[in-house]
């Protein structure tokens, strides 16, 4: 039994809300379920993820279910405290085709990043450790909130994109179906070279480069015949697809190197300016001669 004293306290009342008496005693009680719904919500998502991996699911799986089971028990603590506050939700609820009007006009943008992420977070279009390329912007996801999601770039930058992006705007996925990819390096070499040893050049690079894998196999075409060089491409096929940039300037450093000692000329674009003479130009011409115009 409660003492009288600790009774009276717990009953002050603190406010008056739409005919709702908030008292300490509400009050504390709010805040417990809901603390106890973020606790909950972090223990139950935290076990969920040791399940799905023991089961061997994927890293993308276990960061989504985890977070749709955080999110469902925090929203039922906020209804639990909401009630244990004295409001009644059910005129709330009757109400809501009020409310999604005000939502509409007020919060749209809002609403619908979180509809968005909910949708990302079930469909899992994009998840959590995939490197995808949305907006210019070329990232590995590293966390997906009700608002937005958070993409930290090759140079360690957190972007902040909106969850409504990911789903209406082009994203390109390079963690799905394979964290594969196909690098190009354009190579342009001398009219008159020899094409054969050129190319063998170019696959012995490719062969002897620990970045480049070996099924598919690398090739090489001759792409076009430009205005300065033969138009050389050597494709090669990458394990994972953020490391290209780092494995494509291994590969130019190695074709410089074996194009030198190979005695394959790399040229430089040349262009040719013909000049033709004319009849003289026909006088006065003021600046000489002091200015007087005479030639």
């Amino acid at each position: 039994m409660l003492s009288t004293d600790l009774r009276t306290f717990l009953e002050r009342r603190l406010l008056t809300i739409a005919g709702s008496t908030i008292t300490i005693g509400s009050a504390l009680l709010a805040a417990a379920l809901l603390l106890g719904a973020i606790v909950l919500g972090n223990l139950l998502g935290y076990s969920a993820r040791r399940v799905l991996k023991a089961r061997g699911a994927t890293q993308g799986a276990q960061f989504a279910m985890a977070k749709i089971i955080r999110y469902a028990v925090i929203v039922f603590g906020v209804i639990e405290a909401v009630e244990a506050l004295g409001f009644q939700l059910g005129p709330l609820f009757a109400a809501s085709a009020v409310l999604a009007v005000g939502i509409g006009f007020g919060l749209q943008n809002i609403a619908q990043n979180f509809i968005s992420g909910v949708i990302l977070l079930i469909e899992q279009p994009v998840r959590h450790g995939d490197f995808i390329k949305v907006g210019g912007t070329l990232g590995t996801v590293d966390d997906i909130g009700l608002r937005a999601t958070h993409i930290v770039t090759r140079d360690q930058v957190t972007i902040i994109v909106p969850n409504s992006a990911l789903i209406s705007a082009e994203v390109v996925n390079h963690s799905r179906p394979t964290t594969n990819l196909r690098v190009r390096i354009g190579v342009p070499v001398a009219y008159g070279a020899d094409t054969a040893k050129a190319s063998e050049v170019l696959l012995r690079v490719a062969a002897d480069n620990d970045g480049v894998m070996k099924t598919p196999a690398p090739e090489v075409r001759l792409e076009d015949f430009a205005d300065s060089s033969l138009a050389f491409a050597l494709y090669v096929w990458i394990e994972f697809a953020k490391e290209d940039l780092l494995i494509g300037s291994r590969l130019r450093f190695a074709i410089d190197a074996a194009f030198r000692e190979a005695g394959l000329e790399i040229p430089v674009p040349q262009r040719e300016i013909s000049v033709r003479s004319g009849p003289p130009i026909p006088g006065p011409f003021p600046h000489r001669n002091g200015g007087k115009g005479v030639d």
